[in-house]
């Protein structure tokens, strides 16, 4: 029974009392507004949890296509836990923060994207070795 049908009870057993209390009809009422109130929010929850779902689905879409599927472990397949490192420069002409990946930088350059200047990078060979 919802707390809608538990009110409209109450307001029956009520005017089975043949009393004219008009503390008894005020709390009703307010019993009664109560009750529309939470129904109301119960089908805005209904809404917002459809909509998380919407949005757990999309988040998980996307996780699978960044970092593809799970495993049954639990894991993703090749991914290593790193994501690409990024690098930064500042661009000499404008002094925007210029963010760029391995790619781009072994590409040799790249236009600045805030004003358009060819900004050139070398890489530099790493002579370290991992033991």
């Amino acid at each position: 029974m919802t707390i809608g049908e538990k009110v409209s009870y109450i307001q029956g057993l009520a005017e089975g009392l043949k009393t004219d209390d008009k503390i008894i009809t005020a709390i009703l009422d307010v019993l009664a507004d109560i009750a529309e109130n939470l129904s109301e929010i119960d089908e805005e929850l209904d809404d917002v949890a459809s909509v998380m779902t919407d949005l757990e689905e999309s988040v998980s879409d996307i996780e699978d296509d960044l970092y593809g599927e799970l495993d049954e472990d639990g894991e993703y397949g090749d991914f290593d836990g790193e994501l690409d490192d990024l690098y930064e420069t500042v661009c000499p002409n404008c002094g925007n923060a210029i963010r760029f990946d391995y790619e781009q930088a072994n590409q040799g350059g790249m236009d600045c994207p805030n004003c358009g200047k060819r900004l050139v990078f070398e890489l530099e060979e790493d002579d370290s070795e991992e033991l």
